[in-house]
């Protein structure tokens, strides 16, 4: 489906296009900005693909609900207004989900949130700025559901923002190749139960040297309060960044990625993989696949 309108509604917009309850491959005919009155609700089997043309969306975000198998790719998120408004809000049960090379900055709430049970998710290539409270993954001790949430976020800049790079609660989340620098509070945070696999990330601090938080909380269903679990392999932590104080936890502590993908590509976590997040992240201007069949 190719979309031309950048109305917030109406046949040929966006939000006409992820409504529709077939599979569709969605991408753009010309550049611009669409302004969201509301969340756009995206439904299963959309592939937003914003290749070819620069693509924003701004004012609200978009809202992945009760969905599976949605890819949203090389688009901007920018500028959200409202309370509880995300650029990408993943709840609830949602699943196989792909967010790859999009930019997102300066919203009232997330940039990113996966909450609600929704699980197998991939944040790839992004570029996260100008904001607070960047990526949450389970938004509450009593949701304990989110002990099935499972999430990668890979080869990723987050450049500047204050805290949650991921904050995690319940879940298991695989980090690798990502470039975190100059946060206000901590890199990222373990809360009730969770666990994170940090790998070859390149943590450099700035004011704050705080890389790795731990929070306490209790869990609806248990009796005492837990913090969560961080294994910090291979890591690179430059400009004073403080090493994380559970490195090297037992086994079976935190989980291992090959227990959900036998291989992944990891680089080793140097200069020159800084200077690549720093270009090749968030939206940029690919063209779109030649041999691509586009249906108006």
């Amino acid at each position: 489906m190719c979309l031309c309108c950048f109305l917030d509604d109406g046949p040929g917009s966006l939000r006409e296009g992820c409504r529709r309850r077939e599979p569709l491959w969605i991408v753009f005919e010309v550049s611009g900005t669409i302004n969201l009155v509301s969340q756009l609700s995206v439904s299963s089997y959309k592939t937003i693909d914003g290749r070819g043309q620069r693509i924003k969306v701004a004012g609200k975000g978009l809202r992945l609900k009760e969905c599976e198998h949605v890819i949203v790719c090389n688009l901007e998120f920018e500028g959200g207004r409202g309370h509880d408004i995300d650029g990408i809000q993943i709840k609830p049960n949602s699943r196989h989900i792909w967010i790859d090379r999009c930019s997102l900055r300066d919203y009232d709430d997330g940039l990113i949130d996966i909450t609600r049970q929704s699980t197998d998710i991939t944040v790839s290539r992004c570029y996260f700025a100008q904001h607070d409270k960047t990526m949450l993954i389970g938004a509450d001790a009593s949701h304990v559901g989110d002990r099935c949430i499972r999430v990668t976020i890979h080869h990723c800049f987050f450049n500047g923002t204050r805290q949650r790079h991921p904050r995690l609660r319940f879940g298991k989340v695989h980090l690798y190749n990502n470039y975190t620098r100059n946060w206000g509070i901590y890199a990222i945070c373990a809360s009730v139960e969770a666990q994170i696999y940090s790998q070859c990330n390149i943590y450099e601090a700035g004011q704050k040297k705080k890389t790795f938080e731990f929070y306490t909380e209790k869990a609806a269903d248990r009796e005492g309060s837990s913090s969560g679990f961080i294994r910090s392999e291979g890591d690179v932590l430059l400009k004073g960044a403080q090493p994380c104080l559970l490195q090297g936890v037992g086994e079976n502590c935190v989980f291992r990625p090959s227990e959900y993908y036998p291989t992944w590509t990891l680089e080793s976590p140097l200069d020159s993989l800084k200077d690549i997040l720093q270009i090749c992240t968030g939206w940029q201007a690919v063209p779109r696949p030649a041999e691509m069949l586009i249906v108006a």
